[in-house]
């Protein structure tokens, strides 16, 4: 496997299931080691410095903290590492922006089990840009929710990398979004990059664009792709 992802880009990975997406993920991220190869970054950036951030597919949010304080818990970390050193009323300062940021500024002092599925996933994705990392990683964040809701985070997603333009690689399985979502597309198959595909269709963009034949075809030659990797 050998990828480059230039700052500011969206890749979005794409592949049948087992192929290793999640794998990778989880070695960008510092999660899993390697057994061979390496991962760089220019400049250096570190996790525990919350310069890189990571949204589940679950949401996880604590079940005993408010929406506000799950937010603010990187920020906490970051303290007590000795990596920053806010007040509490400043962690909470930037944390309740987040949650503004995401569409959530009402939902501060509710807790996880007051929150539907898509609340929950705000949440997480909130809770991950709360330190403004350079790099945001994303395992499949929006695989369990219905399809008026996903795109509707989707969009939302494109908003807030409008704002900050951090680097993100997101693992997918629905290739409309690859599509909407992404710079590029790396199609992977047991563990190798199979294909990746230039995605020139115009910024800025919205659900609108679906109905465009250049996201079509872009769709079709994803599929085709992915269709090869799954056959390989």
């Amino acid at each position: 496997m050998s990828l480059e992802v230039p700052p500011g880009e969206i890749l979005s990975l794409v592949g049948p299931s087992g192929c290793g997406k999640t794998t990778l993920l989880r070695v960008l991220a510092g999660l899993q080691k390697p057994t061979r190869g390496e991962v760089k970054t220019q400049p250096s950036i570190e996790a525990d410095k919350g310069q890189i951030a990571f949204v589940f597919q679950q949401p996880t949010l604590l079940p005993w903290r408010t929406t506000l304080k799950n937010v603010a818990l990187p920020l906490e970390l970051l303290c007590k590492g000795g990596h920053a050193s806010q007040s509490r009323r400043e962690r909470e300062a930037i944390a309740e922006q987040r949650l503004r940021d995401v569409g959530l500024g009402h939902a501060m002092n509710l807790y996880p089990r007051e929150l539907s599925g898509g609340m929950k996933m705000r949440v997480s994705i909130a809770r991950a840009l709360v330190t403004q990392p350079s790099v945001l990683l994303l395992d499949e964040p929006f695989a369990a929710l219905d399809e008026v809701l996903r795109d509707q985070l989707g969009e939302m997603l494109l908003q807030l990398w409008s704002q900050q333009k951090f680097t993100a690689v997101m693992v997918t399985h629905n290739i409309s979004e690859a599509v909407l979502l992404s710079h590029r597309i790396a199609v992977i198959q047991d563990g190798q990059r199979r294909e990746v595909i230039e995605n020139l269709l115009p910024w800025p963009r919205d659900e609108a664009i679906r109905t465009s034949s250049e996201f079509g075809e872009l769709y079709r030659r994803v599929s085709r792709a992915l269709r090869g990797s799954e056959a390989g």
